[in-house]
């Protein structure tokens, strides 16, 4: 008598999503939520793990399962938050055709009395200036754990976390992406984590498409105050060459905007990416207008999205004034 080896009980997602084109369907919110609790228990073997992120990678995720996977993820962290943090800022993509000018939009957002905690993962592309070496260059030291990065926002209202030491099973997935030669749906919902529950968030695409997916998955999530843009090289940061459109969830709703060029012309990408150059602008010892436009346009759509401006004209008033009276000393000691 041949024995009947029993299916095990990841393959049910696998085959929900692998049946081909007419069987196949997206999961369901639920389904993503037990999908990726599997996947967090280590109760899913390697081969079904690289199944199923690539066949999510190819159908694409959808809002209710980027929604399913990460409540997930949150209920596994198992951290309760002890304080109020106003801004969730997201950054996983790195740069390649311009430093990440953003960071100086988040300093004086921090210097402005503003708690700011981004969270992201380096080294996954190569040819990228990632933002935890960026900020070793501006004198900032990364936190090691969700409590230090708490002591940090205390301290100075800004930390930075890598997602090593968030949830270290969705670190090793992102880094995946040298041995499969593709993102993963890691790369979509480490975005949307907020795990320390900031009242608001802020998230930066590289695919337009992606701009809904995240603002309607926000929505199913709770989140009552987020923004999501096609940043330049696919971090939140505006580029001040393009119209810019920002989709959000505004008190619970959904809305769109667009934020006009800053510039009739597009600009150079620049010659060398040296983070130098970063503690440099902010010092006032060199200039450059695209960087300056790229800090100041970043700065005035967190604004709009954390309430400190009614429109595009006053967040952009604020911004300037933000940077024009900064304490050049707060940076590289």
């Amino acid at each position: 008598m041949t024995l009947t080896q029993a299916e095990h009980p990841f393959a049910e997602f696998i085959k929900i999503l692998g049946k081909g084109k007419k069987g196949a369907r997206p999961l369901t919110q639920d389904e993503a939520y037990r999908a990726m609790t599997m996947i967090l228990a280590d109760e899913v073997l390697p081969i079904q793990l690289g199944a199923f992120l690539m066949l999510m990678r190819v159908k694409e995720e959808t809002c209710e399962e980027l929604a399913g996977f990460v409540t997930a993820v949150r209920e596994c962290l198992q951290f309760t938050p002890s304080i109020q943090v106003d801004l969730d800022w997201s950054s996983y993509a790195g740069k390649r055709r311009h430093l990440p000018w953003f960071l100086l939009s988040t300093l004086l957002l921090a210097e402005n009395g503003i708690k700011v905690f981004m969270h992201g993962a380096g080294g996954h592309t190569q040819g990228r200036v990632y933002t935890e070496k960026a900020l070793e260059s501006l004198g900032i030291a990364a936190a090691e754990s969700l409590q230090q990065a708490e002591q940090q926002l205390v301290a100075r209202n800004f930390s930075y976390l890598s997602l090593e030491h968030i949830c270290r099973p969705l670190f090793d997935m992102i880094n995946l992406r040298p041995t499969m030669g593709l993102r993963s749906p890691v790369h979509t919902l480490v975005r949307l984590l907020n795990p320390l529950a900031a009242s608001h968030s802020i998230q930066g695409i590289f695919h337009p498409g992606y701009r809904q997916v995240h603002q309607h998955a926000a929505l199913l999530l709770g989140e009552k105050d987020m923004a999501v843009l096609k940043g330049e090289g696919g971090e939140t940061e505006r580029n001040p060459d393009v119209d810019c459109l920002v989709q959000s969830v505004a008190a619970g709703e959904l809305s769109d905007e667009t934020w006009p060029a800053m510039f009739p012309r597009r600009h150079m990408k620049e010659d060398e990416l040296d983070p130098q150059r970063m503690l440099a602008l902010w010092r006032g010892d060199w200039q450059d207008e695209y960087a300056e436009a790229s800090v100041i346009g970043t700065l005035a759509i967190a604004l709009k999205l954390l309430q400190k401006a009614a429109s595009q004209d006053e967040a952009h008033a604020l911004a300037n004034t933000y940077w024009h009276s900064r304490s050049r000393g707060y940076l590289g000691a």
